[in-house]
């Protein structure tokens, strides 16, 4: 299956938002939600089938434009599958944020299913006076299975400049993916890294989590957990009270 998707937001000159482009195909389907906040525009996207499944090009273009407030979210978990002897599922995410535009990226957790084969590809350019919020929490695999092979190659640029540069691989093909070095004992994973003016300040580290500044401005947040109830319950609160929350109140 191939399927694109994308969403261009942009002022609507009256200090609230508009969305200029709003399409996608399935599984990528993207629907303007409520309540409407002052300033600004949800979106959440709606997984129209299952999957990814093996063999399956997924792509997602995120614009925002001066002034524009987007948060996007999704309805459910995206779930990994194996299917047919195939390449990898591959979703490709690309990302732009203006000047003076703010971008929240808090999807649900992808999980990991055994047997899958999955790539997920962002690439995320912050232009200076931008501010973003990008979020990604993953499970290594259903209840009581061991995840299938998944890969995450993640570029964040602010004002021309790399920021966050990571790739993270679980899986059997992964050697090492559940050593000390990398996840241990911990199935869960959750990730929120900031960027721009709008920044809380660096938090001390846990066992379990971390907050660390990055030379941008931003910030790079991390959680690990046996289950992904403990990575929400460091990261939700800090995507709660990063000043991103907050839409642009209209004059």
């Amino acid at each position: 299956m191939k399927a694109e998707a994308r969403v261009v937001a942009e002022s609507d000159g009256l200090g609230g938002t508009r969305l200029a482009v709003l399409r996608g195909q399935s599984p990528l389907l993207l629907r303007q939600t409520g309540p409407r906040v002052a300033g600004g525009v949800t979106v959440h996207l709606v997984g129209g089938a299952a999957g990814p499944l093996r063999g399956d090009e997924l792509r997602l273009d995120i614009e925002v434009g001066p002034g524009a407030w987007l948060e996007l979210l999704s309805v459910a978990a995206q779930l990994a599958l194996p299917g047919r002897p195939a390449p990898a599922s591959r979703l490709t995410i690309n990302a732009t944020v203006a000047a003076g535009g703010t971008l929240r990226w808090i999807p649900e957790p992808l999980i990991a299913a055994a047997g899958c084969d999955h790539l997920a590809i962002t690439r995320v350019a912050v232009a200076a006076g931008g501010a973003l919020l990008w979020r990604d929490d993953l499970v290594c695999g259903r209840h009581g299975e061991d995840p299938g092979d998944f890969v995450a190659d993640t570029l964040i640029r602010y004002d021309g400049s790399t920021l966050h540069r990571h790739e993270l691989a679980v899986g059997p093909r992964a050697a090492g993916w559940n050593g000390a070095a990398v996840l241990g004992d911990a199935r869960a994973l959750g990730t929120v890294v900031t960027a721009g003016p709008a920044t809380l300040t660096a938090g001390s580290a846990t066992p379990n989590a971390a907050v660390m500044p990055l030379a941008g401005p931003g910030l790079l947040a991390t959680a690990v957990g046996p289950d992904i109830r403990a990575v929400r319950a460091v990261l939700d609160p800090f995507c709660a009270a990063h000043p991103t929350a907050k839409a642009p109140v209209p004059a």
